[in-house]
Parts: structure tokens; sequence; C-alpha cells
């Protein structure tokens, strides 16, 4: 194999996103991949399956990485003999550039021609393995495909719900930037509210603890997670009660009519957050900087999310 051929446990991931939610996406891709998005394509060395996120597409494991088809060609043919059944498809991305975009019948021609040296044998019904060839800045990549799932879009459908709750594809993002290595990080949503944020996590695999001062919300969160054959603690307590320990708290901010909160009850509630919390994602309406600061809280990352003149910050403080 040619020098400037990378075979590697690199991955090229797609994105997709309404206009609103522009921000949003980029705040997730700096949590998850440690990194800046500038299009709608990105190489990361780390694995994210693309079902986490509302706004990742695909995900193309790179095997090969060649400057001509001709070299990509050379390098599958000395592929070993694959034990199970494959097709090879071919993709663009959104906002492609001319020198990369390829038409439908293009694209068709150059997975058929790929697939002929594949060892192994062909199936476009039914595959074990999707392989994906694109051209990205003038460079071919293949390697295995995968896409998402778009799980989480059942999760809109839910039993009981506020008008004031959080879009799921908003609480979704929330976790993946609060939690982006799900492995040994107990989390907590203080102000659960409805089980937005706790519905996107549980389904995760996060290990996440509910809780809220409404008993009203109690029946509905317990019904909401049943729904969706989730479980996982939720608690009838108010945040200042709250005692034990957890690496990262989310914390979507009391905000509508029946939820007027003064700035003394704000200060106490991320006063008791910054005890029992390492690391927290926040949900805003207001500005809060000031208090922030005060309890002992630093800023690291933030955007907003607009809604026609509704606009919401996240705030990631540690």
């Amino acid at each position: 194999m040619s020098e400037n051929t990378l075979v590697s446990h690199n991955y090229l991931y797609t994105f997709n996103y309404a206009e609103e939610e522009h921000y949003l996406c980029e705040l997730e891709v700096r949590s998850l991949f440690r990194s800046n998005l500038h299009s709608f394509v990105l190489e990361s060395k780390i694995n994210i399956d693309p079902s986490r996120s509302p706004f990742i597409k695909e995900k193309i494991e790179i095997l090969f990485s060649c400057d001509t088809i001709e070299e990509l060609i050379k390098n599958i043919r000395e592929m070993p003999l694959l034990e199970d059944t494959f097709k090879v498809i071919g993709i663009n991305y959104r906002d492609i550039g001319d020198q990369d975009k390829l038409g439908f019948k293009e694209r068709k021609r150059i997975a058929r021609q790929v697939a002929y040296f594949i060892p192994g044998v062909a199936n476009l019904g039914q595959p074990e393995i999707v392989f994906a060839i694109t051209k990205v800045k003038g460079k071919w990549f293949f390697g295995y495909y995968s896409e998402n799932q778009g799980t989480w879009l059942k999760h809109q459908q839910k039993p009981h719900n506020y008008s004031t709750a959080l879009p799921t594809r908003v609480a979704r993002a929330l976790v993946n930037i609060a939690v982006p290595k799900l492995a040994g990080v107990k989390a907590i949503d203080p102000c659960c509210g409805i089980g937005t944020v706790l519905i996107e996590a549980l389904s995760m695999g996060v290990d996440i603890t509910g809780s809220d001062f409404n008993p009203l919300v109690m029946k509905g969160i317990r019904e909401n997670l049943k729904h969706f054959g989730l479980s996982g603690p939720v608690f009838l307590r108010d945040i200042r009660d709250i005692t034990e320990k957890y690496e990262v708290a989310i914390i979507d901010m009391p905000y509508n009519l029946c939820s007027v909160v003064s700035d003394k009850e704000k200060f106490e509630m991320l006063q008791s957050a910054r005890g029992f919390a390492k690391k927290m994602v926040i949900v805003t309406t207001e500005d809060i900087d000031g208090i922030l600061n005060e309890v002992g809280f630093e800023i690291e990352d933030r955007c907003e999310v607009a809604k026609g003149k509704f606009i919401r910050q996240i705030i990631v403080c540690s």
C-alpha cells in the first residue's frame, strides 16, 4: 500500500441540521469530538454511534483514503476475503463542493466498480456489511458504513408532555454535551419536569437520576419512562435537598409563568448544584452569568438555540 493511503481507525461523519440548530450542533461536536465543525463533514479518531446524535447523519469507518480511484481499487483488491456478504454505496454530504459532488448515476457506477474488486460475495438486497465510498476535498474515502437510525424520534410521542418542555432534539444534544463519554459517569437532572432529558439519557445508557420538586409531574414522568421501556431512579425532592455527588448535572431552569423563580431562589438552586456536581450543563432564557460566577462555576462553552423570538441559552460550566 502506498504512503498516502491511510489505514487506521479514523472515522468520517456527515451532519445535517436545521438553521436554528447550527450553534447547538457545533457545541455538541465540540463536546463529543473535541473538535470544531466547519462544514457538514468531519474526520475524527473518536468513534461515536451516529444514532447518539440528532445531527450526525452517517459514519464511515475509514479503511482506505486515497488520492485517486485507481489507488483505492488497488488497496481494495488486497483486502482479505470477506466471510459476510456486502454491498457498496456512494454518498454525497450536504453542501458538498462541485469538485467532490457525484451525480446519482456516477455514484452507482463507482460503487459497482469498487464492489467488483472486493474479495467476497455481494448482496444488494440484505447485505451483512455495507461499505461506502465518498469524496472529500478531492480525496477518496472508503470504509464500513453506518447511518443514524433515528431511534430518538419516537420519543417525541410521549404520553405526557408540556408545551414548555425542551424539544427532543435539543434534549438529546444536551445529554451528549453533558456526557460525551458514557462509561463511569453519574449524571443527574434535578429539575426533570416531564422527563424529556431523562428519556434521552436512559435510552443512550447514561447512568442518570431524575428528581423534581413538583408532585404533579411524578406520575407523568414514570408513565413516560415505562412507555418507552426505560427505567431509572426518579425522586420527589427540591434541588436544594440533594446530597449525593454526581459528575454532571443537566438543569433546565424554570421559566414559564407557573414557575416564577426569584434571583434568590436561582442563586440557591445553582449554589446547591455547585455542591453536588463537578460539571453542569444549564438551559436558561435569562442572563444568569453573574449568578453562575458568584456561586463558583466557570463558564467553559455556550450557545444559543432560537425558535422564532424564543431564545434558550445552553451554558457548559465546571
